[in-house]
């Protein structure tokens, strides 16, 4: 149950991040990844790629492929209702943070 739990909130944070980057450039899949992985996430594409799908179809991401040496690359970026989610969950995450952390 813990180890549910706890996947739970990493999924979660693992959504934030993907909305913060793709508000900042557009992202794809694979170099996604290794973000992830500098911070400790180490995560498979089959738990990715249907974060990446699920954000799109809600709205959050659009998409875009381009051919890249001859492979088509689905790079995805923020949408408005993106940003406001981003925005809001921000916003709740620091207090949240403020209050887990307080002395």
């Amino acid at each position: 149950m813990a180890d549910e739990l706890v996947r739970d909130f990493l999924l979660g944070f693992i959504k934030l991040h993907i909305l913060y980057h793709a508000r900042k450039e557009p992202i794809f899949g694979q170099e996604f990844k290794k973000e992830l992985k500098r911070h400790g996430y180490d995560i498979s594409f089959g738990t990715l790629y249907p974060v990446f799908h699920k954000l799109e179809r809600n709205g959050y991401l659009k998409v875009e492929e381009k051919n890249v040496r001859g492979k088509i690359r689905k790079y995805y970026s923020i949408t408005r209702k993106g940003v406001n989610a981003l925005k809001h969950s921000k916003a709740k995450a620091k207090e949240l943070f403020d209050e887990l952390f307080e002395t």
